[in-house]
């Protein structure tokens, strides 16, 4: 079976966007791949955490697996810090990756910003890290979203110099997994703006540990407009909204998005469903599937957060089964290198 490694960071307070956007596909790939997912706390400290916050982040992000529906028996759910194979490869691609794909890395460039100079090295050789990561275990596939496609470009450049410098056939190249255009979860009191864990406000966002009733609270409040629900008229040939139509209604396609996602179905059939209907009429079937998809997901979120001995017990598993996945890939990479290994 084909291997599938992904990570999500433990940067707290994982909300909507973090669901649809990646969890809810790590749950939907169990059945036609071997799974390893991680929490990459190691990616996490390239800017500064809390200890006490990074350990409680680490535990949420696992028991947003559990919660979405990954099964902790067929798969591998782990964080990345547990398997020290992580950062001994990442060394080695440190040596292996060149400067100048480095420099080419635009993530790197968007969170330092102007304060280049004073960001973490950390933060600049973490594409090398990432790679390790995917590697250490010759994943053959990776889930990207548009955000991430550079760095597994990246990984498959590091893996093929890897091959030809040593001469060696032993790193798979892997291929990425495309969802589809990801639908951008925007805050739901200001449609213009990403929905972030750092807005001051709760209402600008659902969070993956909101019960049913706190759901349903939050969808009633989120800003939508006056005008009724257009037609198609409002998409391209393609089925993508019009950036016009979204700059002039974005609160209102924002929740017309979320709707779509959560019902899996496209944006062309949502508006077919509610054209000509106002936004009073439609929160009432916003609520009601966010309720019945949501609700029971963040009620036992709230249960495992509550369990740490549980959480903690199925990453010290799967910490154990990554290990051994990848020891064997790491003694073929110290003997390719010349490390020697008594």
């Amino acid at each position: 079976m084909k291997r599938i490694f992904s990570g999500v960071q433990p940067t707290g307070n994982l909300h909507l966007g973090n669901y649809l956007g990646a969890i809810r596909n790590f749950v939907r790939l169990q059945d036609d791949y071997e799974c390893i997912f991680c929490v990459v706390d190691m990616h996490a400290i390239t800017v500064w955490q809390d200890p006490k916050q990074l350990i409680d982040n680490t535990r949420e992000v696992a028991a947003s697996y559990l919660a979405a529906g990954v099964d902790p028996e067929k798969h591998i759910i782990f964080n990345q810090s547990q398997v020290s194979a992580h950062a001994e490869l990442g060394w080695i691609f440190n040596c292996v990756s060149r400067i100048g794909w480095l420099n080419r890395m635009t993530q790197f460039k968007d969170k330092a910003g102007k304060n280049r100079e004073k960001a973490s090295t950390g933060l600049y050789v973490y594409p090398n890290l990432m790679a390790a990561d995917i590697l250490a275990y010759k994943a053959t596939h990776v889930p990207v979203g548009e955000d991430q496609k550079q760095h597994l470009e990246l990984t498959r450049d590091i893996a093929i110099k890897f091959n030809n410098d040593f001469n060696v056939d032993l790193f798979p190249v892997p291929e990425p997994l495309i969802f589809g255009a990801a639908t951008r979860i925007m805050s739901l009191r200001d449609g213009s703006k990403k929905m972030s864990k750092s807005d001051p406000s709760d209402y600008s966002r659902i969070t993956m540990m909101d019960d049913a009733d706190t759901v349903a609270k939050k969808i009633k409040k989120a800003t939508s407009d006056p005008h009724l629900i257009p037609g198609a008229e409002v998409l391209d040939e393609n089925g993508k909204l019009l950036d016009d139509a979204r700059k002039e209604r974005p609160e209102a396609f924002n929740l017309l998005s979320i709707y779509a996602a959560l019902n899996d179905k496209e944006l062309v059939d949502v508006l077919g469903e509610f054209e000509g209907r106002g936004f009073a009429d439609f929160k009432k079937s916003l609520t009601e599937v966010a309720v019945t998809k949501l609700g029971p997901m963040g009620s036992e979120m709230k249960r495992l957060m509550d369990d740490k001995s549980y959480v903690d017990s199925v990453l010290k598993q799967g910490a154990d089964r990554a290990a051994k996945l990848a020891e064997p890939v790491m003694k073929e990479v110290f003997e390719a290198v010349g490390f020697l290994r008594p």
